[in-house]
């Protein structure tokens, strides 16, 4: 077998059927590599209780603990048996709960005094952390597999237990059978490491670090291998940014440099305000990058509200200052929408190009959209081929195989992960040389994550707010430890509306039936099933509107806001709440970005546990925007001890979205941030930490330049290219041009 090979064996030659399935279908394991590079998630060593006092909720977890005491409880008028154990580790305390038949095995098993493996998904019962119906492995030899229980004994006693990430059909200690079975292949490993930087920073070989990561004998053994493994996915991936920025350099474009005297400079001259330090800075970024003669590659972060749209802008009217287009693609209606009515107003009669009153330095704005009646369609196609508009904003409707440019220049990408790779790349391949590009967010990222996830962009941020913005208070309600506050937060938005404001409240679901896939009708629910159900559904936007007219803010004029609403009614909505004709807009996150109504100076957010701390910071900048200070609520019922109430804390103690994305990153799973979420395949971060591991990181992107510069086809290095095919398979490279 040779050595490429022998990680591609598919998994089922080596461990059966319907093992393999259940790798593949659950863990998305499929070859002896995807096995050998699934990694502990970490080690329980001998005397030491795995800690139950911070278990994630909703997460299969695998504990090592003893029973404090178990009893069988009946129920149902004594139809039914429930057997209640408790596990404690001297810190914590854990309940296991089986039902029905599943009561007589674990009873004769699970005795006080007993140690045992026990592994299942972690939810909340009667404020008691619980699992339901988990297997376990008792780590004694009294149990009625003697011999398994004994081997498991000495594997616990002799080593460092390694605890894999598991899933409800395959525990930790099966996974680490498996591997058992598939380890001897680790020495066939091809390390794509080049040999002068792997002697030169002293790592352990490749086959010698999958051996000490999965079966290590000290603590020394996992640091050698986690500190060798970090470097190869931090490299690898680096060295695929490298060769995309690489080639990014030898594409052709053409250089836009504004005219003096221009579009941009009639815009700049109307101005009532002065440009933020930061906006020149990153204007002029922009600027140096449009005049070279290969395309641009910039990402603009901004905290909400720093004025990124007017640096777009600017970057816009550059463009259209040399005889080019530029295409803004915004995520929804509502937002292309929003940003088409405030440039239009931005840049008054400058808009209006060849229009009786325009001006004769300006251009045509136009808003391209799905719902477009279609003589406006019409009229907005027309006006881009001949190149009569300028600028042109819109959904994805401008990715159409009908939509032609005259001489598109440049690419705004607002909100990019909104869009997948295919969709930009369709509005990008439609100018007749690559077209500039500026991909915007108002999510901060940190350092570490746009060295990863945005690695072959030139990043630019801008962290001043400008002018004449207010400051927003927030707070957490805890509605279900103190009823009252809620009322207050009723009060408080009623009080906003009475001196001339308006407010949104947010809810996570919309609320209709099909909304809804959890409700089965007809289907009467189990007892364990009852026992581990879910809390109740996410409030809903139009329960909750329906409540608040009828009761705490009746009389005010409420509307609601969601993404079923057909287009036209969804503007009309926004028109209205941006002209005050509405006090209070009560929707889901359709307003999380963009959305600019400077009146409102009110949110709450119910069940605000319920979104991320990006998503929450985001929401919250929708207030404040005006010279009168925000308000933001974020209403939960999540306890006081739990992750959410801590989650939701840190939101409310500080405005600093990169703190806050920070802290964000920091309670995602690792994989998170290269995970399914952004681009569609499986993650190929392992070991590496885009928290912890900025250094290496770092140190890996300088090698990744220098090894590139040198050889950009890697003829030289076989191994890693070998490497770089299989971590990133053609899909996942043309994602890294920014999916």
């Amino acid at each position: 077998m040779d050595r490429v090979s022998a990680f591609d064996e598919p998994l089922k030659k080596l461990l059966g059927g319907a093992t393999a399935k259940v790798m593949a279908e659950h863990l998305d394991l499929h070859t002896v590599g995807d096995l050998l590079h699934h990694y502990p998630r970490r080690y329980e060593e001998r005397g030491r209780l795995t800690a139950l006092t911070d278990l994630p909720l909703d997460e299969h977890v695998t504990v090592v603990a003893q029973v404090a005491d178990a009893r069988v409880l009946a129920f149902n008028g004594g139809r039914g048996k429930r057997l209640e154990v408790t596990l404690t580790d001297g810190h914590g305390r854990l309940q296991l709960v089986f039902f029905g038949h599943g009561v007589h095995k674990p009873h004769k098993d699970l005795l006080p005094g007993r140690r045992a493996m026990c592994a299942g998904k972690v939810s909340v019962f009667n404020r008691k952390m619980q699992l339901a119906h988990p297997t376990y492995q008792l780590l004694d030899a009294a149990s009625d597999d003697e011999a398994g229980a004994s081997e498991a004994v000495d594997a616990f006693a002799g080593k460092l237990l390694p605890i894999y990430p598991a899933c409800k059909q395959l525990d930790s200690w099966r996974i680490a059978k498996a591997v058992d079975a598939v380890l001897p292949s680790a020495r066939e490993a091809v390390d794509p490491l080049p040999e002068a930087l792997r002697e030169g920073r002293g790592f352990t070989s490749l086959p010698e670090a999958l051996l000490k990561i999965h079966r290590p004998q000290t603590k020394a053994d996992v640091a050698a291998a986690r500190d060798r493994l970090k470097w190869d996915e931090a490299f690898v991936l680096q060295v695929a940014l490298a060769r995309r920025r690489f080639a990014d350099t030898q594409l052709p474009a053409v250089a836009r440099r504004p005219a003096p005297g221009g579009l941009l400079d009639a815009f700049d001259a109307k101005l009532p305000f002065t440009l933020t330090d930061g906006q020149l800075k990153v204007s002029k970024e922009i600027f140096d990058d449009l005049a070279t003669e290969h395309p641009m590659h910039r990402l603009l972060q901004g905290e909400v509200g720093s004025g990124k749209t007017m640096v777009a802008l600017r970057a816009m009217l550059a463009v259209v200052d040399c005889e080019g287009q530029a295409a803004m693609l915004a995520p929804t209606e509502v937002l292309a929408q929003q940003h088409h009515r405030s440039i239009t107003e931005m840049m008054g009669e400058l808009a209006e190009g060849g229009m009786l009153g325009g001006s004769e330095q300006g251009t045509k704005v136009v808003l391209l959209t799905g719902s477009m009646g279609t003589a406006a369609r019409r009229q907005a196609l027309l006006d881009l081929v001949t190149g009569e508009a300028g600028i042109v904003i819109g959904t994805h409707a401008l990715i159409e195989d009908k939509v032609k440019f005259h001489d598109l220049g440049l690419v705004v990408v607002d909100e990019q992960h909104r869009f997948g790779v295919e969709q930009r790349d369709a509005l990008r391949s439609k100018g007749k040389q690559p077209p500039h590009l500026l991909v915007m967010t108002a999510t901060p990222i940190p350092r570490t994550v746009a060295m990863t996830v945005f690695g072959d962009l030139e990043t630019s941020v801008l962290d001043q707010l400008p002018a004449g913005r207010s400051p927003i208070a927030s707070h957490v309600v805890p509605a279900e430890d103190k009823p009252h506050f809620l009322t207050r937060a009723w009060e408080r938005v009623r009080e906003e509306v009475e001196n001339g404001h308006q407010a949104y409240v947010v809810c996570p679901r919309i609320g209709d039936d099909e909304d809804d896939p959890g409700k089965k009708k007809g289907k009467k629910k189990t007892a364990e099933e009852e026992a581990t159900a879910d809390k109740r559904p996410p409030l809903a936007v139009l329960e909750i509107a329906e409540q608040l007219a009828k009761g705490p803010l009746s009389g005010l004029r409420i509307e609601v806001l969601h993404g079923r609403m057909q287009p036209d009614d969804k503007d009309d909505v926004m028109r209205r709440f941006a002209a005050g004709e509405v006090d209070v807009l009560v929707a889901t996150t359709v307003i999380e970005v963009g959305v600019n109504v400077p009146n409102a100076t009110a949110m709450v957010i119910m069940d605000a546990d319920r979104f991320g701390v990006s998503q929450l910071h985001q929401l919250r900048g929708r207030v404040g925007r005006g010279s009168a200070p925000g308000l933001c609520l974020l209403v939960t019922e999540a306890h006081e001890a739990s992750p959410a109430r801590a989650r939701l804390s840190a939101v409310a103690a500080t405005l600093d979205g990169f703190e806050l994305s920070r802290i964000d990153l920091e309670q995602r799973r690792e994989g998170d941030v290269l995970g399914q979420a952004q681009s569609g395949v499986r993650s190929s971060l392992r070991v590496l930490s885009v928290i912890d591991d900025e250094e290496v990181i770092a140190a890996a992107r300088q090698e990744a330049v220098t090894v590139v510069a040198a050889d950009p086809e890697l003829e030289h290095l076989p191994e890693l290219r070998t490497a770089l095919d299989a971590l990133l398979d053609k899909d996942r490279e043309e994602y890294l041009d920014k999916g």
